[in-house]
Formats: structure tokens, C-alpha cells, sequence
């Protein structure tokens, strides 16, 4: 590179370094070009070669396709296969078990009916969430929720009976109508466990709940129907708790053994010939479904979508790397954390993979 003569030789070293050689295999940035017509799968398609979180997102999309194109006659057949896998027809038909998680903030916005869609489809083997993640798809059954504004006063909303959720409002009469929806359950689910002996777990409280909402704008509705499992470690941290509280004063007894679901958890992901993680959020829904892939030696594709960072220590901020070193992704397999509030790019996500018909 040829410079001015005049100027010092020490800056000229300093300013104009020389490259390396760029590997052949180096992908170039490049953005849409909008002079030219672009489809939405085109613009997505697009997005791994932007750069910062838009790669995360083509990245993340790249590798739950990866989840839903898997077969298990995709892999050589190793001489310990147990008898039920030899079978060609089983062993195209087997296919990657994929853990959906999310906080229950999700469900309050309109994320509801991306996941509705999810499970309504049988996109998803399981599901893991808190207890607002549960109720607050009820209470969207029995009442409206709001568009509103982050600024309001929260005192003066209080006077008015209004909850907040972030820009989102929530009349508190809602959970009135869920109240009295709910307590007439509890009183059937306590005689019946009476009766029966039998103790529910909070995966068969969600699916009893799913089946008396009889309502097809449920996402437990169609967990239900389609036999998905949706596990709720925190079942009590919310509106439901409220609920069993007061249940417990008039009519005491009812049990929830949260013992059998990490059983059931954890064997779903211990027998998943593959298995996947999609976890929106932190928290209760992030680690559950990250231990539950210890158990198997690690998940084999994890797709992380949240704003939290990993400077305090947080599994909420933590990113794949981190679950490598518990063992609960595998070393080498395909993850990635894309940096975003998934009511932003979740249902980008879907629209590049699971809704289309290609699979």
C-alpha cells in the first residue's frame, strides 16, 4: 500500500497494518436489498448475514430447523439399537423431541396465539412455564386483555382495580371471573382424589383445567387435546396459589406431588433419541428444561431468546456455554442466545420454521 513519503514511519506501521490472507470459507456482511422484491422468508433468510443479533436470529432459525428435519434414520445405526429402533418405518419416524419454555409475561401479550399455534400443531413434545404462564391463558378465556402504557400510575391504577403487565392492563375483575371458574374444580378435583386415592401432579392439574376450559383460543385447551404435557414447577406463584389458598380454608386436603412431574420430565428427555430446547425468558422455565437435558448428557439444539445478561451470575443471563459446562447442552452441538425481547422476534422465528409446509 503505498502512502506519503513525508509522513512518520512509526504511524504508517501503527495505522496500516497488513491483513491475513481471508479464508475462501468467510462470509461476507450483506443486508437485504430492498430494490428487489422481497417475500418475508426472503427478508428472514436474510438476516444471518446482517450481523449482531439479526446472525443470532438466523442462527436460531437455522437450528430449530435442524430440530424439526431430524430423523433418527438420519444416523447410522449403532450395533447396541434396541430392538423397537431397527425398524426403517420407526426409525423414519422417530423424530427430535423439542422442549418449548417461556415466563408467564408471554402469554400475557399476544405471544399466546404464537404458542397456541405451536401446540395446536404438535410443533412441541412438552412444555415448561411458570404459574402466570397457566392462568393468565384461563383468565384470557373468561376477559379481555389491554393495550395500555408503561407510564401509568401505578397508585391510581390500584384505586381502579386495574393490574399492570408491563404496557399491558389487566382488569382485576378478570381474576374474579377465574375465581369463580376455578373453585368448583378444586371441589371436583379434591372428590375425586378423595375417592380415587390418586394425587395430582401439576401437569395433570394443567391438563384437567385444559380440558374443562373447553375453549379452542386455549393453549391448554390444545395441550390437552393433543396429549403435550405442560409442566409448571412454580404452579402456586401466582393467581392459581391465591386460588388453592383460599380453597384450602373451606375445603382442605387437595395435594399437588410435584415429585411425579420431575420424574416425567426428566424421562421424556432421558428417552428422546434427540431432543431440543426453545426457551424464551429466564428463570423457573429456562433451568428446569436444561436440567432435564443433564439427565440425557445434554441437549443436542438449544435456541435461547432473552434480554438477560450473564455479569451477575444469573442463569436468566446465562449463556449455552455456560449449560455446556453443566452438562446440560452437549459439547459441540448446534445452540445460540439471541440478545432480544421475543414478542420482537419469536414470531419471526416461526414464520421461518415451523410455519412452513415443508415439513
Amino acid at each position: 500500500m503505498s502512502s506519503d513519503s513525508a509522513a512518520p514511519k512509526d504511524a504508517q506501521a501503527a495505522v496500516l497494518v497488513q491483513s491475513e490472507p481471508v479464508p475462501d470459507s468467510a462470509i461476507s456482511v450483506v443486508g437485504p436489498n430492498f430494490d428487489e422484491t422481497l417475500g418475508l422468508q426472503d427478508l428472514l433468510n436474510s438476516y444471518e448475514r446482517i450481523g449482531f443479533q439479526a446472525t443470532s436470529l438466523g442462527r436460531a432459525i437455522d437450528i430449530v430447523n435442524r430440530m424439526r428435519k431430524w430423523r433418527l434414520s438420519d444416523d447410522p445405526m449403532p450395533e447396541d439399537e434396541p430392538e423397537a429402533y431397527r425398524d426403517p418405518e420407526v426409525r423414519a419416524n422417530t423424530r427430535c423431541k423439542i422442549f418449548l419454555g417461556y415466563t408467564s409475561n408471554l402469554i400475557s401479550s399476544g405471544l399466546r396465539e404464537v404458542i397456541l399455534y405451536l401446540v395446536k400443531h404438535k410443533h412441541v413434545s412438552a412444555i415448561v412455564t411458570t404459574a402466570g404462564g397457566i392462568e393468565e391463558d384461563f383468565i384470557k378465556c373468561l376477559g379481555k386483555t389491554y393495550l395500555a402504557d408503561w407510564n401509568l400510575d401505578g397508585a391510581d391504577l390500584r384505586r381502579k382495580g386495574m393490574n399492570r403487565i408491563g404496557n399491558l392492563i389487566v382488569p382485576n375483575d378478570n381474576y374474579c371471573k377465574f375465581e369463580d371458574w376455578l373453585l368448583p374444580i378444586l371441589d371436583t378435583m379434591l372428590e375425586e382424589q378423595k375417592s380415587s386415592g390418586e394425587v395430582w401432579s401439576p401437569s395433570s392439574f394443567i391438563r384437567r383445567l385444559g380440558k374443562e376450559i373447553n375453549n379452542e383460543e386455549s393453549v391448554y385447551y390444545w395441550a390437552y387435546k393433543n396429549d403435550i404435557p405442560v409442566f409448571c414447577p412454580a404452579l402456586t406463584d401466582g393467581s392459581l396459589g391465591d386460588m388453592i389458598y383460599f380453597h384450602s380454608f373451606r375445603s382442605p386436603g387437595l395435594v399437588v406431588d410435584i415429585v411425579q412431574d420431575i420424574r416425567k420430565l426428566n424421562e421424556l428427555s432421558r428417552t428422546a433419541k434427540k431432543a431440543g430446547m426453545i426457551i424464551l425468558g429466564g428463570g423457573v422455565c429456562k433451568h428446569q428444561i436444561a436440567n432435564a437435558m443433564l439427565i440425557r448428557n445434554g441437549a443436542d439444539y438449544s435456541v435461547y431468546i432473552n434480554t438477560g445478561q450473564e455479569f451477575d451470575g444469573s442463569d436468566s443471563g446465562a449463556r449455552p456455554d455456560e449449560a455446556v459446562s453443566w452438562g446440560k447442552i452437549r459439547a459441540g452441538s448446534e445452540s445460540i442466545k439471541v440478545f432480544a425481547d421475543a414478542t420482537l422476534v419469536f414470531p419471526l422465528l416461526v414464520a421461518a420454521t415451523f410455519a412452513k409446509k415443508d415439513l
